[in-house]
């Protein structure tokens, strides 16, 4: 492969290249704009604005822009952009995705490119993993970004809608995925423009864009209103399932799935005492006996979610972080609160969704960077059409990667990562440990603890001292032990953090909260408000700064001495992305460190995806518990392991956007329709069409096969839906054809529409028009959005008949919307001649929009619930059920 290698990265070392090249102009004019003055250095931007107006383009002011940027950091932050880091501001800036190994400083590779393109008025959006880093990235960098005359601003929950309108209208705003793409949806429920908080999708930087795009494109974004399910079936099938047997039922492990066998359905038939329960008349009690079994063979505690405070929450199992606010759909999640004797929540309704995918590829230009990429390199590029650009390193990694130590099972690989860390902890190397779940954590803290080596324990559990346990993970003698969310987007520096130690300190000197956050977050750009008590507790701050910046500068030394910081990974992770994370916490810019991955052969990985070849190596070899054995067809079955479930996970990712591409064509007409609304156009036009289809749909509904209109039928239907009180009886229909009838009955209609308008004046009858308009919108698009929920579900099905579930899904949801734009246009039509116009009429929302949580927080509406039907449900070609004899679509479905 090394021949293929060097052609890949052809491409790669041409980009270098010319990238090298413009560094070379950006250090050429630095002394220029390092002589300037300060009043000087920030009288650039409105001249780059000027020349930006003038018609140059920013690739035209890139040189400049950037090294006024390294200029401006040097001066207020003291930290000056390396060359490769002015590298990856390029690639950013291009809309490609930046590599960049940890401890590179990102954060700072991203002012040049976000300056850059914010000069341009448009706002520039830095999308984070965590409110903690939207604020911490944002009062680091803003002083930077201010000093040069730009404004910052900050997106996190808990902020009303007025202070998210200023935020979004800052030349630059941070902020967490989830929050941006919540607000998108809700700024598409709102009923005036002005309640809109966020402006053009232009410019995003997605911070470990690997762990956004990839990792959390599975789920989409929903928000959910409240539903009326009863509750009581969760509780009965829980306790059906605690009377089976293992032979009741078989479970797939891959696909973590699980089904009841014959002898469990006979089970439950007898059990809720009915004849035959996969009928179609108990579907929704089959439905959730299976999602209570799935609670309870499949859904782990402390692996899949954990139970706290009368709540499931889950834990994601890339990251390890809780996903406070997020539910399972489909009743699982009420399935499991059954399963754990927590209160059941009632199911929720869909009312608006969009994946990450879909969300993001909104922008007019979207970039990211992340340590670990270019795996995934095909999808960024099938999905996002971003390529991954690896930046070299500022100085060479010397970390020293051993190779896998592999166990014959798990109890045997933790008790050897137990010696491993002794050793290491008996000669001061600080030690940081990855596991894949909160279980298996907490198996090596009681093991270790057993020991007599103190170790710190960071899980979702536990997330609250996130930053600062792992800050000091690199400290003399350090043991850690964390899940994968191991500190992404924390520096981990040998010796530890002196700015962490100096506000503990503060803390434990009874300095409050709120102080020690202004100490930490200060902004001298910016200005804060100074007073007495500010005054000293800045002073006490860098007092203690500078007394434990020289206890681990000397300790520093120590840990380099030991080795530098050690990591070892206690499972290999179905992702090699996430795995090369963990590594690369250690050996940041040009620190020793080693790493190691000990695996059992029992592990999840091992057991589920690798080869049988690997067990009957192992048969072979005679593995005891002791000794670990290191064998290249090991190796190559552990990458080939990981590959499959990679592929696996791509075709998931790939396989919800095919469905959501269904949905996101209906979504943007929809929005595109209410942004039409909400900006006060004139819709007279669109009206009085919709006036001609309702008039035409009903005469077409009346019209025999011999092309007779069954006229008593026309005006009792136009009667009964439009123009009650025999507003039409005065048109003579006798021998009327069909065409001529729709335009009579059209002129008598308009007559009547100019007279209320007359009435009412122009401008209100506009209003009125707005606002039936998006009201009947809002009404059927939440219905729809629900009924395709429902076809998602159950069309999987399909695929028994040899008929494509997405072709099934494209084809059936795009004549469901044709249904719903039918009916919004009968609906305004009757709305607007049945409403009383001496009554004033106002916008009323269909969901409380300022209500509505954000979805990465405590909130329930980003329960991705779907609602199961009380009855069989009718197909809208079927006939219908009051026995008229006509598709259910064209009389009771109407």
């Amino acid at each position: 492969m090394g021949f293929l290698d060097g052609l890949f990265n052809m491409a790669d070392r041409k980009d270098l290249k010319e990238f090298n090249k413009i560094v070379d102009k950006i250090d050429a004019v630095g002394d220029k704009y390092k002589a300037m003055t300060d009043e000087e250095l920030q009288g650039m931007t409105p001249i780059f604005k000027e020349r930006l107006a003038n018609g140059e383009t920013l690739d035209d002011i890139l040189v400049d822009a950037f090294a006024v940027v390294r200029e401006a950091s040097t001066r207020i932050l003291g930290m000056r952009h390396f060359r490769v880091q002015l590298i990856g501001g390029m690639v950013l800036h291009q809309g490609r995705i930046a590599e960049m190994k940890t401890g590179e400083g990102k954060t700072l590779v991203a002012t040049c490119p976000v300056y850059l393109n914010a000069l341009e008025g448009k706002g520039v959006h830095v999308v984070t993993v965590n409110d903690y880093l939207a604020k911490r990235d944002r009062d680091q960098m803003a002083k930077v970004y201010e000093f040069l005359g730009l404004s910052v601003g900050v997106i996190v929950h808990g902020q009303n809608p007025q202070v998210r309108k200023k935020q979004y209208e800052c030349d630059i705003t941070y902020g967490t995925n989830n929050e941006y793409g919540f607000d998108y949806l809700k700024d598409n429920m709102v009923i005036h423009e002005e309640q809109m908080v966020q402006r053009g999708l232009n410019y995003a930087i997605v911070d470990e864009v690997d762990s956004i795009l990839v990792d959390e494109a599975r789920t989409p974004l929903i928000i959910s209103g409240p539903g009326d399910k009863s509750t009581h079936l969760y509780s009965d099938a829980n306790v059906f399932i605690m009377t089976l047997d293992e032979d009741d039922y078989e479970k797939e492990e891959k696909d973590k799935a699980v089904s009841l066998t014959e002898s469990g359905i006979k089970k439950a038939e007898v059990y809720f005492n009915v004849e035959n329960i996969t009928t179609l008349e108990h579907t929704e009690l089959y439905h959730h006996i299976n999602q209570a079994l799935k609670a309870h063979v499949i859904m782990k505690k402390d692996v899949d979610y954990v139970a706290k405070d009368d709540e499931i929450i889950i834990v994601d199992e890339f990251t390890g972080r809780l996903m406070f606010g997020r539910r399972y759909s489909d009743g699982l999640h009420q399935a499991i609160e059954a399963k754990e004797g927590l209160t059941i929540q009632r199911e929720s309704k869909t009312l608006a969704t969009i994946t990450f995918q879909n969300y993001f590829r909104m922008y007019s230009k979207l970039s990211g960077m992340t340590g670990t990429a270019k795996t995934e390199e095909e999808e960024f590029k099938s999905i996002y059409k971003m390529d991954v650009f690896q930046v070299p390193t500022n100085k060479p990694t010397i970390r020293e990667d051993l190779a896998d130590s592999v166990y014959a099972n798990q109890m045997a690989k933790f008790h050897a990562v137990a010696r491993d860390i002794e050793e290491r902890h008996a000669k001061n190397q600080p030690v940081l440990v990855g596991t894949v779940s909160i279980e298996k954590s907490e198996l090596l803290s009681e093991i270790l603890t057993e020991r007599g080596i103190a170790h710190e324990v960071l899980n979702a559990k536990y997330h609250e001292k996130e930053a600062e346990i792992i800050a000091q993970a690199g400290r003399l003698g350090a043991v850690t032990i964390a899940t994968n969310m191991a500190g992404r987007g924390t520096d981990i520096l040998l010796g530890g953090s002196p700015a962490f130690m100096a506000l503990r300190e503060m803390k434990r000197l009874n300095f409050t909260d709120e102080m020690i956050n202004r100490v930490n977050n200060a902004n001298e750009i910016a200005g804060v408000e100074e007073n007495e008590e500010y005054d000293a507790a800045r002073s006490t701050y860098k007092k203690l700064y500078e007394d434990f910046k020289k206890i681990t500068d000397k300790e520093q030394e120590e840990v380099i001495k030991a080795g530098g910081l050690c990591i070892i990974g206690t499972e290999r992770h179905e992702s090699r992305r996430i795995d090369n994370q963990l590594r690369g916490r250690a050996g940041r810019q040009g620190d020793p460190g080693a790493s190691r991955f000990y695996i059992g052969l029992d592990d999840d990985l091992m057991r589920l995806f690798g080869s049988e070849k690997v067990q009957g190596l192992l048969g072979k070899l005679g593995m005891d518990d002791e000794t670990p054995i290191e064998h290249r067809m090991l190796t190559k079955s552990i990458e080939n392991a990981q590959k499959k479930v990679e592929g696996k996970n791509f075709g998931i990712r790939k396989h919800v956007l095919e469905y959501d591409d269904v949905m996101n064509k209906q979504r943007e007409i929809i929005y595109t329709e209410r942004k039409r609304v909400l900006s006060g156009e004139n819709l007279q036009d669109q009206i009085q069409d919709m006036m001609k289809d309702v008039i035409a749909d009903a005469a077409n509904l009346y019209t025999d096969e011999k092309g007779t209109l069954d006229v008593e039928s026309f005006k009792g239907h136009l009667y009964h839906k439009f123009v009650p009180g025999g507003q039409i009886d005065d048109i003579d229909y006798s021998g009327l054809l069909p065409q001529d009838a729709i335009e009579a009955t059209y002129d008598k209609m308009m007559a009547i529409y100019n007279e209320k308008e007359e009435f009412i004046g122009s401008e209100r009858m506009r209003e009125v028009e707005r606002i039936i308009l998006l009201q009947s919108v809002d009404n059927h698009w939440i219905d729809h959005i629900d009924a395709m929920d429902q076809l998602r579900q159950g069309i999987g099905l399909r695929a028994i008949g040899q008929i494509d579930p997405v072709i099934a899904y494209k084809m059936e949801g795009f004549e469901m919307f044709d249904d719903m734009n039918k009916l919004i246009r009968e609906d305004t039509v009757a709305y607007l001649f049945n409403i009383q116009v001496e009554v004033p009429v106002e916008r009323k929302a269909v969901v409380d929009v300022d209500n509505l949580e954000s979805p990465d927080t405590e909130g329930k509406e980003h329960a991705p619930i779907t609602q199961v039907n009380d009855k069989p449900r009718v197909g809208r070609n079927d006939p219908c059920p009051c026995g008229s004899g006509k598709k259910y679509k064209n009389c009771c479905g109407r």
